[in-house]
């Protein structure tokens, strides 16, 4: 498997600046995001026009600007979500939606601010019913009745292999489109997510309609809260402690970007981005002095 120096998640201006900083620097860059780039930057039709160099153009037109720079520097986006990111000591392993791993010496974090808060259970019962990826935790519950909470409908995947493997499968979409499933053992709900509940382990799902009794919660998000994507993370509402520097609690680990708190300004983003590359390489170049 190889193992790469940094390990870019996201693919808005803070992820961006940071695998282009990363790569100017000659470092082995793995950028996992969306091949569109930023959905944020592809719905804002209006000028932007407090970005340097980039004068009046709309969020559409700055996301073509920064292929360019990607395609001249021969940066290509891995279009895989992360769902867990673990410290191993000396590295990071990255466990991918489809079960796969991988691994880099460093990690920025540059996934954006998420939405919300958990919901009730779902940090206790984190490991014990409750999952973040269905490819990875399915055979956890081959036979058995499970609950997909979907927030886009690039969930759907995930849930309809869920139905080859699961007796039963109740799917909560958080969006207006109309869900299409494969398999007819996947029961569409139109209810708000509630509670989750248990002793040992999962054992109920509450909505805002019904109590459901399953044997897990799968809750699809595009991105995960910082603090239960890596494990140990500290964090301060939904952002992610970082110093001047962009450092996280964890040695070799950065964020920037609005994970990392407000304002939430593309320029803001970018800078930090480049930081926390800057940062990164250091914090690499370090080890190898040391021998590490």
């Amino acid at each position: 498997m190889t193992r790469y120096d940094i390990a870019v998640i996201g693919t808005g201006p803070a992820g961006l600046e940071a695998a282009i900083t990363a790569t100017v620097r000659n470092k082995n860059v793995l950028l996992l995001g969306s091949k569109q780039l930023s959905n944020k930057m592809q719905v804002v039709d209006h000028p932007i026009r407090n970005y340097l160099g980039l004068c009046d153009v709309t969020g559409k037109e700055m996301a073509e600007a920064f292929q360019k720079q990607l395609d001249v520097l021969g940066i290509e986006v891995t279009e895989k979500k992360v769902t867990t990111v673990y410290a191993m000591g000396s590295y990071y392993s990255l466990q991918l939606s489809d079960g796969e791993y991988a691994e880099a010496e460093t990690v920025i974090l540059a996934t954006g601010v998420v939405a919300g808060k958990p919901y009730p259970g779902e940090e206790a019962f984190l490991g014990r019913g409750v999952s973040y990826c269905a490819t990875c935790d399915a055979p956890l519950y081959r036979g058995k009745t499970v609950a997909v909470i979907g927030g886009s409908p690039e969930e759907e995947a995930e849930a309809d292999f869920l139905g080859e493997v699961c007796e039963k499968v109740y799917y909560i979409p958080l969006y207006k489109e109309e869900p299409y499933f494969t398999h007819d053992n996947l029961v569409v709900l139109k209810e708000k997510p509630q509670e989750i509940k248990g002793a040992m382990k999962v054992t109920e799902l509450v909505t805002d309609q019904a109590s459901h009794t399953v044997d897990g919660v799968f809750i699809l998000r595009a991105a995960q809260f910082p603090g239960q994507l890596v494990p140990g993370l500290e964090t301060e509402g939904n952002a992610v402690k970082v110093d001047l520097q962009m450092r996280t609690n964890l040695p070799g680990l950065f964020a920037a970007g609005d994970i990392a708190g407000q304002p939430y300004q593309y320029i803001k983003a970018a800078g930090q981005g480049n930081v926390a590359a800057l940062s990164a390489v250091s914090y690499i170049d370090e080890k190898k002095r040391a021998g590490k």
